[in-house]
């Protein structure tokens, strides 16, 4: 199986919008209501608002496997510090490496762009993302608590590592 990492391009909007809401979706199950991830879902990860930040650079690389979109990855650098803003991989091809080639491809334009750190934001409990941030160095810094608009608690973990 041959792995691409490429840039994104808006022929792969929908494929980008599926993977992220269905990604989103796991790392919240039990935890926040359908009537909130529906919303969340509804905001971030419509075709539209995909597209624009597609256009805008948000979302920085997506993997393909025969060129079926797999994976996708997105951030953005301020003052020498990054974010990543999303990581999500199909769940049909988790545990391929296709998470750590995304960000190693994020990593290294990121570096080329003099960032000096990475931060990321991930979902307490969030069994798929922690780990995976973990065991590439990423170092828990945080807890974050917010309220919905259905006026739940989310909370994430703050977490980020030297690059």
């Amino acid at each position: 199986m041959t792995i691409s990492i490429v840039k994104p391009q808006l022929v792969h909007v929908d494929d980008i919008a599926r993977i992220c809401a269905e990604g989103w979706k796991q790392t919240v199950a039990g935890i926040l209501s359908a009537k909130y991830q529906k919303q969340n879902i509804a905001y971030w990860y419509n075709p539209g608002k995909v597209a624009q930040d597609v256009q805008a650079g948000l979302y920085s690389y997506i993997a393909l496997v025969s060129m079926k979109v797999v994976g996708v990855i997105g951030g953005a650098m301020k003052d020498g510090s990054t974010e990543i803003y999303v990581l999500y991989v199909d769940s049909l091809y988790r545990y391929l490496g296709i998470g750590s080639k995304l960000l190693a491809a994020l990593t290294e334009q990121q570096v080329a762009e003099g960032a000096k750190e990475q931060w990321v934001s991930v979902q307490e409990g969030n069994q798929l993302g922690i780990p995976f941030y973990e065991a590439r160095g990423f170092i828990y810094k945080q807890k974050n608590m917010t309220e919905t608009e259905t006026s739940e608690r989310q909370v994430s973990l703050r977490y980020y590592r030297k690059i």
